[in-house]
């Protein structure tokens, strides 16, 4: 069992349902995924750098990313329907608390110029989404082997209904 799985279900679980004024353990959120997405869109001219970031989002995660295609013509862009443009991981249970350890205890304090996470990224649901600048922040990465630092998108689902629930979550 990972080292915030237990935190939460020993000291936070508790915390939330005091100020969340909820009865029943139930009703009180939790994390249920974390989805990490990576775009290229210099991808549709060289396939080879989307095996390139699955290959990167899969170290990063610990968990074997997909290949995630357009889903219609964009005649503007030169993009077809079908056209491999991005990599995308799913993290549940387990590997889920571990990466989220991993992300607030080691890669956010990498972030250069770090002014905080914004607070309004919530989408009304109780989800939190983040934007990375630079997949090197995270230590599996070695900075020699990467061909181009690409940003990365994470996104973290709770049970929660609303938005203030879930920054108590995540707070």
């Amino acid at each position: 069992m990972s080292r915030l799985l237990k935190e939460y279900k020993t000291t936070i679980t508790e915390d939330l349902k005091s100020k969340l004024s909820v009865s029943n353990i139930h009703q009180v959120p939790k994390v249920s995924k974390i989805v990490i997405n990576m775009g290229i869109g210099d991808a549709k001219d060289d396939t080879k750098l989307i095996d390139k970031a699955q290959e990167e989002l899969s170290l990063i995660s610990g968990q074997k990313a997909i290949k995630t295609k357009a889903k219609k013509a964009i005649a503007g862009f030169k993009i077809r329907a079908g056209m491999p443009l991005g990599s995308s991981v799913t993290l549940r249970n387990k590997k889920m608390y571990e990466f989220l350890d991993r992300l607030v205890n080691i890669a956010i304090p990498r972030i250069r110029d770090f002014r905080g996470l914004n607070p309004n990224s919530f989408d009304g649901s109780g989800n939190y989404s983040m934007g990375i600048k630079e997949q090197i922040i995270f230590p599996e990465i070695n900075y020699d082997k990467i061909d181009k630092v690409r940003g990365l998108n994470i996104t973290i689902c709770t049970t929660a209904k609303n938005n203030s629930d879930a920054l108590e979550l995540l707070k």
